[in-house]
């Protein structure tokens, strides 16, 4: 029987997970941070919408890659198994196709931006390619998905202050070693929260032969994202504060660790439904940083 197109697009929506907003919530509060830090202040609405519209499309993008690579294993994952590739309802073909497409929305958004920052959009594809296929050879795939979930930041750099120009002195300029450490510090907090959503499906990921940082920590997961936690809020604070010097900055940064402080309580057991209670409210944490970050610019 033929699928209703009705039913054929909400197949879609699930499989770009357009019902849980929270992924590309994770990629956007850093991703218009470095906006506002590269811009010294507002960066003007069309950066703002090139890197919103553009934050939703690439992950939307990235969970058709990844659920096609992850599909034999998502079979044997309870969160997972009822996934569209997984399950059959939608074919391996379809779900790149659309993720091919939603992929080319998001190069046409840059393309409005300027040659730096398009010659980076191919980094940033190729990191979201390769990320779904490391588990299988990275004890810490984790790391991986670190670097894609930051690299908004070096791009929002650019599109702020890059030219047409493309070689190193041009990316030297546009993208300085503060960028580079924000996408650092942005990384710790990717392994904070991507741990605990790792912590949710150990047991799944033990039997099936998937690697994770809840299985190469062990014991010391808990400690591990607390760890993760305090390097992320550390190094962005003293990297942001000489910038902005505002107590509103603090002020967010404080808020952000009380958030973790509490995700700490949460996972402390190592329960299934807390952990990832903590993965899905994590991008408060990202939010929380965000408005400090722009109120330390715009307040003062």
């Amino acid at each position: 029987m033929d699928i209703k197109p009705t039913s054929r697009l909400a197949l879609y929506l699930q499989l770009i997970r357009w019902d849980r907003p929270a992924g590309w919530l994770l990629l956007l509060w850093p991703t218009l941070s470095a906006l506002w830090i590269a811009a010294g202040g507002f960066p003007g609405w069309h950066l703002v919408l090139v890197f919103t519209l553009g934050t939703i499309l690439m992950r939307s993008a990235g969970c058709c890659v990844n659920d096609v690579a992850d599909r034999e294993f998502d079979k044997h994952v309870k969160r997972t198994a009822q996934r569209p590739v997984t399950r059959g309802a939608v074919s391996i073909a379809e779900a790149l196709s659309l993720g091919a497409v939603l992929a080319l929305a998001a190069f046409a958004l840059v393309l409005t931006t300027n040659r730096l920052t398009v010659a980076l959009s191919f980094a940033a594809l190729l990191v979201t390619i390769v990320y779904p296929y490391s588990k299988r050879f990275v004890s810490m795939p984790q790391a991986v998905l670190g670097v894609a979930f930051s690299f908004g930041i070096p791009m929002a750099f650019a599109a702020v202050r890059g030219t047409d120009a493309v070689d190193l002195a041009a990316l030297y300029a546009a993208v300085p070693s503060l960028a580079w450490l924000l996408l650092l510090g942005n990384l710790f907090w990717v392994l904070a929260y991507d741990t605990e959503y790792a912590m949710v499906d150990r047991d799944d990921d033990l039997r099936i032969g998937i690697q994770t940082s809840a299985i190469t920590l062990g014991r010391y997961d808990v400690a591990a994202v607390m760890a993760f936690y305090a390097i992320h809020l550390a190094m962005w604070t003293a990297l942001v504060w000489p910038l902005v010097g505002s107590v509103w900055f603090l002020l967010g940064m404080t808020v952000a660790a009380a958030q973790a402080i509490w995700h700490g309580w949460l996972i402390r057991d190592r329960q299934r439904e807390p952990c990832f209670k903590a993965f899905r409210l994590n991008h408060w944490v990202g939010f929380a940083v965000f408005c400090g970050v722009v109120s330390g610019y715009g307040i003062g």
